[in-house]
């Protein structure tokens, strides 16, 4: 091996898909463990998040997120630095590091070989499992509030499912930024978990009109953004929660596509804006060296929480998903090796 090293032996264990489907196309394999080239490093892997958009992608094959198969699975995680290919000087063996947003993809795993750009110095207060947690969500919670639309005090906003993993950061992200907050959830327990992330008010699907209760909490106004990762299920609430001039930002379909739009309810609705939005076109180097910086600060002064909601060992990874698809989770979902 390469570049400065440790002992890690020559077998690693990771979880690979070789057909879309359920979550028993998740299997947990052994490969010959990986050598380092240059502007590469070995990581072993100590947490790996788990994100709704793993079992979308375990789904089906999306035009963004698709890689050949067998695909290792896992785009998201910390851990510490093994080995460094030739060259590699800016990290070294024993140095931890997290990574999230980028091309990696095998986080699901005892071991990965990722590109050395990719990965982020992680500061000593913040624990493996509390980076695993915050990186692709608490990023895409970043990039929602400070980039797409960047709130401001006295706005406010509307934050569907608000009790998973982006929306509690979100949640806690627009407090800091002085906006009103309304959010959207399934049980009285998630809606505990919101208020205690700071939400100014807790809509319950099927106990009322969202729309119509979005209007009461803003005096008739409206919110001035959406954010939403439902998709077909939540749209046309969505459009009718909007103040005039309002943003519907969308950055996810759980429950399937957007229907076809007539863009003159756009205007009809109140000259609304509606974007659909990838952090894959908010990665710039400097956007992305002040989301860390932001996001790791805030949690170092405490002023950022990321919920774990249910830690799995790699062997059930399948219950992960499940939990997923199913609701039951309230915050981040992790897998340890």
């Amino acid at each position: 091996m390469s570049g400065q090293e440790s002992n890690t032996g020559n077998i690693m264990q990771v979880v690979r898909m070789h057909a879309y489907g359920g979550p028993e196309v998740l299997q947990l394999e052994e490969l010959p463990m990986p050598v380092p080239e240059a502007s590469q490093a070995l990581v072993r892997v100590m947490a790996a998040g788990v994100n709704f958009m793993d079992t979308y992608s375990r789904r089906v094959s999306h035009p963004l997120f698709s890689t050949p198969l067998p695909r290792s699975m896992g785009i998201e995680g910390a851990g510490v630095v093994q080995a460094v290919g030739p060259g590699v000087t800016h990290i070294r063996a024993g140095d931890r590091v997290a990574w999230g947003w980028g091309t990696i993809q095998g986080s699901y795993a005892t071991h990965l070989l990722a590109p050395v750009g990719e990965l982020v110095p992680l500061p000593d207060s913040i624990s493996f499992e509390q980076a695993a947690a915050v990186i692709t969500q608490g990023m895409t919670a970043h990039m929602l509030s400070h980039s797409v639309y960047p709130l401001k005090p006295g706005d406010s906003c509307l934050i569907q499912t608000i009790a998973g993993g982006v929306g509690l950061l979100l949640c806690q992200m627009a407090r800091m930024c002085g906006a009103q907050v309304i959010g959207t959830t399934s049980t009285p327990a998630k809606a505990q978990a919101a208020y205690k992330a700071g939400a100014d008010a807790v809509i319950i699907y099927g106990e009322g009109n969202i729309a119509e209760e979005v209007r009461r909490l803003t005096k008739g106004k409206g919110v001035n953004v959406v954010y939403d990762a439902v998709g077909k299920d939540t749209f046309e609430a969505n459009l009718d929660s909007l103040a005039i001039r309002g943003w519907l930002v969308l950055y996810g379909q759980a429950s399937g596509p957007v229907p076809p739009v007539d863009v003159r309810q756009l205007m009809i609705k109140g000259s609304l804006v509606l974007t659909s939005v990838t952090g894959l076109h908010f990665s710039q180097p400097e956007e992305m060296r002040q989301r860390f910086h932001d996001i790791f600060r805030w949690m170092a002064e405490g002023t950022l929480r990321p919920e774990i909601d249910h830690v799995y060992p790699l062997t059930e990874v399948a219950k992960a998903h499940e939990a997923l698809e199913q609701r039951r989770n309230i915050g981040k979902v992790l897998l340890i090796p």
